[in-house]
């Protein structure tokens, strides 16, 4: 026997060995380890990549690489591709596996525009059983399929998502949520029913509360948000507020101090430009600030031709009304103004004021230290003038009024604020820019507005085959598309002559017609939280509807015609309706005029209409003496309203670029702006009952 310190010896020197080979054979039998797999987590590789993984991958994860391969194919628009390697997935799969495959089949039927199915996929989903990126991605799929439709699920689904999200994209959701707080329809805003442990939604709508009772005070309502956020400091929109709301942050009101007041003195569109001038001067000089009776609107007038039109473009040729030729009333040779010189500040336009005025439903600013000069813009180019006016010391413009003129206002630069009194074809943002506007386009914008408020869903439009009704069906669908409507439906008419041969010969007018195609940039994908969602296609419902017969699933008509016009176009349309039928008739401000008589009024039973609100009878008195002053030309007596409500905008200019959802009761429509600052306006509608002029109901 060896002795112990032999042993020891020899053992020393066989360790080194021992380790080495361990080693070496650990390095020569090491396999590569396959990428970790989860499918709960972010999926940041391609298709392509994950794809490979599948093929490399052993049976027991090869179908987790298969869900990440579609998760991929989806969000880069790979849908039938996706859809392959779904039918290609094994029958058994795990509870995990089987929860997001349902969430891609979900995103798959969206991405086809198949909704409902989408939304039934995803109601059967429980969230508290998904990963916190799952979660983001469900919420996601739930508010696409809303596709923009405001509710109170949409609302919830924003408000569950919120805090998934980082950076941009929550303050995106913020911004949703707001937007979508803003458009709820009014009858759900009535009857919303919230559970008493939803207080982030409770304070979502107090602060709309608060936005709504002080959006006309912008003092009053930066401190209601101020006091908001004291009160819900834990609210997500108490610590980044909507982009609209924080803008209020650095809100200055500016005087008027002196307006330049841009006009077409001379030429075919100085009669238009000495209405408004007469109203921007009889509202500067206070001469409606008499109180009167509250008006009626029983007994309203309105234009008798397109006075809309001819403030839109007042140089061009007017489309007839009535039975009148075509420029009896707009063309500048039928009723000559005394229009004042370029430099001056007190035109004669508006030193013939009527002697008894009231007030306009908007309480305008008073003329105080503000003054007012007149610049010709049919002397020279417009931003010559413009020039002009701020070496005058002018610091702000009101106008020009011809298309071609704010064109070239919105493409140069000033560091005055305007308001232009036109728009142009394309709209620029500028954050010294406003456009107030009168034009069929904006009526036919409202019109969609009070018709899917009042519950219609598939509207006719019959509008005059010219380049006037292709305009108004172009506004009305893009209105109608962007309120979540589908589509719309337009038939056109010809002259008076075929009309009167259509209700001789029995033929009537079928409630059909060819779907609108709006003039619209084509569709781009929407991404939510990372989620990418193909923007929503007409589907094929459009092509069947243009084959819809009498009285088929059109619920509404809206008109735009003359009043001889709509006196052929409603008969012809009973011919073909069953008088219980509920088809609802509206028509344009185009063909109501004043001094109908009850017969007119009788035949026209339940047809609703809309007009501004000077010529619906909200003001009578102002009414009567404007219509006095220019000789019943009521063309005229619309754009008489319009240079008062430019004189009240005027002096509010900042309030209504800045200050969002701002909202002025005006002479022309209950006006408001779009992000762009476009003046909105909504007008007032009323109704034939019974042989009177009501209030539509």
């Amino acid at each position: 026997m060896l002795p112990s310190k032999v042993v020891r010896k020899k053992a020393g020197r066989f360790v080194p060995v021992l380790l080495a080979g361990l080693i070496l054979a650990a390095c020569t039998g090491q396999t590569p380890q396959a990428p970790s797999v989860d499918i709960q987590g972010p999926a940041m590789g391609t298709s392509d990549y994950y794809l490979q993984q599948v093929q490399q991958s052993p049976n027991d994860n090869k179908a987790d690489w298969q869900l990440l391969a579609i998760r991929a194919l989806l969000n880069e628009g790979k849908y039938p591709q996706a859809g392959q390697q779904i039918n290609q997935l094994p029958q058994s799969l795990s509870d995990t596996q089987r929860l997001e495959l349902q969430l891609l089949t979900a995103q798959l039927r969206l991405g086809g525009q198949d909704v409902a199915n989408a939304q039934g996929i995803l109601a059967k989903l429980d969230p508290s059983a998904m990963s916190k990126d799952q979660q983001r991605r469900y919420y996601g799929l739930k508010i696409a399929a809303s596709q923009g439709r405001p509710s109170l699920d949409l609302l919830r689904a924003l408000i569950a998502q919120e805090p998934l999200l980082a950076d941009k994209a929550h303050q995106d959701n913020i911004d949703a949520t707001w937007q979508a707080l803003l458009q709820l329809p009014p009858e759900q805003m009535n009857s919303l029913v919230i559970n008493a442990d939803e207080n982030t939604l409770q304070g979502w709508l107090d602060l709309l509360n608060i936005y709504k009772a002080n959006r006309s005070e912008p003092d009053m309502l930066k401190n209601g948000i101020r006091d908001w956020q004291v009160r819900y400091p834990q609210n997500p929109a108490a610590k980044n507020l909507p982009g609209a709301l924080s803008q209020l942050q650095n809100y200055q009101p500016a005087s008027a101090g002196r307006i330049a007041l841009l006009l077409p003195l001379n030429g075919q569109a100085q009669i238009f430009a000495g209405a408004i001038q007469k109203g921007f001067f009889d509202a500067k000089n206070g001469v409606l600030n008499v109180v009167s009776a509250p008006g009626s609107a029983q007994d309203p007038i309105a234009l008798n031709d397109d006075g809309d039109d001819a403030a839109e473009n007042p140089d061009a040729p007017q489309d007839g009304g009535g039975d009148r030729p075509a420029d009896a009333v707009v063309s500048p040779a039928a009723a000559p103004v005394d229009a004042a010189d370029g430099d001056a500040s007190e035109p004669q336009a508006a030193q013939a004021a009527p002697q008894e005025a009231v007030p306009a439903p908007a309480a305008a600013a008073p003329a105080g230290s503000v003054e007012v000069k007149v610049y010709d813009t049919s002397s020279q180019p417009v931003q010559q003038v413009i020039a002009q006016a701020l070496q005058d010391g002018a610091t702000l413009v009101v106008g020009p009024l011809l298309k071609n003129n704010v064109q070239q206002v919105a493409d140069g630069s000033t560091p005055l604020n305007v308001l232009a009194l036109n728009e142009p074809e394309n709209i620029q943002n500028h954050p010294n820019l406003c456009y107030f506007a009168l034009s069929p386009e904006d009526e036919a914008r409202d019109a969609a507005h009070h018709i899917w408020q009042q519950g219609k869903r598939m509207p006719l439009l019959l509008v005059p085959r010219s380049s006037l009704g292709n305009r108004v069906s172009k506004a009305f669908a893009q209105q109608w598309q962007q309120l979540g409507g589908d589509t719309v439906l337009q038939q056109s008419f010809g002259s008076t002559a075929e009309l009167k041969r259509g209700i001789n010969s029995g033929a009537g007018i079928s409630l059909s017609g060819t779907p609108i195609a709006p003039a619209v940039s084509e569709p781009q994908s929407v991404t939510i939280a990372g989620l990418t969602i193909p923007a929503p296609q007409q589907s094929g419902a459009a092509e069947s509807a243009a084959a819809t017969g009498s009285g088929g699933s059109v619920d509404a008509v809206y008109i735009v015609a003359t009043q001889s016009e709509l006196q052929l176009i409603k008969p012809m349309i009973a011919m073909r309706i069953s008088s219980r039928s509920s088809v609802a008739l509206y028509a344009s401000s185009r063909s109501f005029q004043a001094g109908t008589g009850t017969d007119f009024r009788l035949e026209m039973e339940g047809l609703q209409f809309s007009d501004i609100p000077l010529l619906s009878g909200a003001n009578p008195a102002l009414m009567q003496q404007a219509a006095r002053s220019f000789n019943n030309d009521y063309s005229l007596v619309r754009l008489y309203a319009m240079g008062i409500d430019a004189w009240t905008l005027a002096n509010h200019f900042s309030e209504i670029r800045q200050v969002p959802g701002y909202r002025i009761e005006g002479n022309t429509g209950q006006l408001s702006a779009t992000e762009q600052c476009v003046i909105n306006r909504k007008l007032t509608w009323s109704q034939y009952r019974q042989g009177q002029v009501v209030p539509a109901s």
